[in-house]
């Protein structure tokens, strides 16, 4: 009887445990997604003049032409760069996937290397190469050659383009090793040549991942800042926009700013609506009874293959590089001198050490949150799968649609009055690589439970184990490789931060991205490629780290 009696009261307990956890995500979601963003919002409908009720910032934007150009070339650049993405990522995915590429593995570290390079270093290393003063500009102007400007729309979709292709090449050879052989061999067999084969039944059965990366290609450019902002020269887009509306508004109600960042938030939006519906068109999946072989090509075919899978890997990690070496170049200033030195290496850790040491403080305390609740949050959404969940999950996942730039804006405006002030302190800074990069978290550790079996955990309860030690001394350890790669992977993404922090910094809270996007904007290339070197150094450490012991990379990468 007493056992009986006691039966309730622990599951009262084992509830509670979890409960809280729930409630603390709602509390999360709540102050740092919702409120700043409502303020976003509700200043977007306020007259700046009287403070009441408004429809004249959307008035504004879609009668000026100068708004709505802006807008017409962040759509137009993030449609080139998505299209120009498939067109490098899907045959890459396809060549080392389905035939014997010498190198594939290389291939693939280096196309992830300049996928986690930060988007502006990309940028600049191109105005190094292709600016006014650029070294291949002048190599081609030798021979009677005059290359276009570097500067505007060419520069954005080039530097985007080789920067965001990886996302799809990766989705895409994920999906075209599970897809079933015999559907591509009995198209052949009816006498359909490769080519045919390849659009009218390898095309369609991987679809699902294709449209999944070109989603996250068209909303990493669309959302980018850094690029545009250093070579994007007078070609506004919506992120640059919304930056310079905001900085001119500082002393005033944020109204076009915030106008602004409301459309490009519903952009977003309307981008994954459109990717899941035509996902949910057809069926795409097959029966996996005969996986894809790597075949052996040889002849024309293999020579072909082998100068597109390495031109295209050399061309994105080719402005790394550039980097690397300008960094050991002799500098006076904004000058560059012949032969080499560590002048630049120098400035940095003697005159600028602080922005070093603010950029790992950051990342490392936003990663440990991270990682932290992240993992909690994640196991209840696998495990705990009630109407609470079900409203959480989704809320989670604002982060994807929010660009960097609107939420920095949405910080400001949310924690620079009471009950919380925040503005000018590391903690805004923190707190917002923090909920950035959490959704990546809570995803990676709940695709981690879906291997582990609850009954493991059940087990544990059942001996009499309490839940809470249950997951800490059963569960937790199983997870341990997935969430060290996921945090691994948030810290580097948050060392290459800088669309909401350039809104959010002061002086004494500056980081490496950005000091290096202004050594950029002032002439200062040495430092910039110094500095921009250490980021290239600490993320491709971190990357080896991952593929090496915890064999986690490509999964990860996709979602930072």
């Amino acid at each position: 009887m007493s056992q009986k009696a006691e039966t309730p009261s622990i599951r009262h307990s084992r509830a509670d445990i979890w409960s809280f956890v729930i409630f603390f995500g709602f509390v999360i979601v709540i102050v740092f997604l919702i409120y700043p963003l409502f303020d976003i919002f509700r200043y977007s409908f306020m007259d700046k003049k009287t403070q009441t009720f408004s429809l004249s910032n959307w008035k504004t934007f879609f009668s000026k032409v100068y708004y709505l150009r802006a807008f017409w070339h962040s759509i137009v650049i993030a449609i080139l760069t998505t299209f120009f993405s498939m067109v490098l990522g899907i045959p890459l995915a396809f060549f080392t996937t389905r035939y014997r590429i010498k190198g594939a593995n290389l291939l693939n570290t280096l196309s992830v290397l300049a996928l986690l390079s930060p988007t502006f270093i990309g940028a600049y290393s191109w105005i190094t190469m292709l600016g006014r003063n650029g070294f291949l500009r002048l190599l081609f102007q030798s021979i009677g050659i005059n290359l276009p400007p570097i500067y505007g729309p060419l520069g954005i979709v080039l530097a985007d383009t080789l920067q965001y292709y990886p996302f799809i090449s990766l989705m895409t050879a994920g999906a075209l090793m599970t897809i079933d052989r015999s559907l591509e061999e009995a198209s052949e067999n009816l006498g359909a040549r490769s080519i045919k084969t390849f659009f009218s039944v390898t095309l369609p059965l991987v679809l699902p991942s294709v449209t999944g990366g070109a989603l996250i290609v068209f909303m990493m450019s669309l959302s980018n800042f850094g690029t545009p902002m250093i070579i994007g020269g007078n070609y506004l887009v919506l992120p640059t926009l919304a930056y310079n509306l905001y900085t001119s508004e500082i002393s005033q109600t944020p109204g076009m700013a915030s106008t602004v960042s409301i459309i490009l938030m519903l952009c977003a939006s309307v981008v994954i609506v459109l990717q899941q519906w035509v996902s949910s068109r057809r069926k795409y999946a097959s029966m996996l009874v005969n996986r894809p072989v790597i075949k052996q090509i040889k002849g024309i075919k293999s020579v072909l293959a082998h100068i597109s899978c390495y031109g295209i890997v050399f061309f994105s990690t080719l402005p790394l590089a550039v980097i690397v070496y300008f960094s050991f170049r002799k500098t006076s200033g904004p000058v560059f001198k012949p032969g080499f030195s560590l002048d630049s290496y120098r400035q940095i850790f003697f005159d600028v050490p602080k922005t070093v040491t603010n950029s790992f403080l950051y990342s490392i305390t936003a990663v440990l949150l991270i990682a932290f609740v992240g993992t909690l949050l994640g196991f209840v959404i696998a495990r705990k799968r009630n109407a609470a969940v079900r409203i959480l999950d989704p809320l989670l996942m604002i982060p994807y649609m929010v660009p960097g730039t609107v939420l920095g804006i949405g910080f400001i405006v949310a924690f620079n009055k009471p009950p919380i002030i925040l503005t000018g302190t590391a903690a805004i800074i923190i707190l917002t690589y923090f909920i950035r990069r959490l959704p990546y978290s809570v995803r990676s550790a709940a695709s981690i439970l879906k291997q582990i079996d609850p009954a493991l955990e059940e087990a544990g309860i059942n001996l009499g184990s309490p839940p809470g030690r249950t997951f800490r001394t059963i569960t937790l350890p199983l997870m341990q490789g997935g969430i060290i790669s996921g945090a691994i992977m948030s810290w580097v993404t948050s060392m290459n931060e800088l669309s909401a922090s350039i809104l959010l910094y002061v002086g004494k809270t500056m980081t490496m991205p950005i000091k290096i996007y202004i050594s950029v904007a002032d002439g200062y290339f040495g430092t910039a490629s110094a500095m921009s070197t250490i980021l290239l150094f600490v993320t491709g450490i971190a990357m080896f780290i991952v593929n090496k012991y915890f064999n986690r990379g490509s999964e990860t990468f996709i979602a930072a």
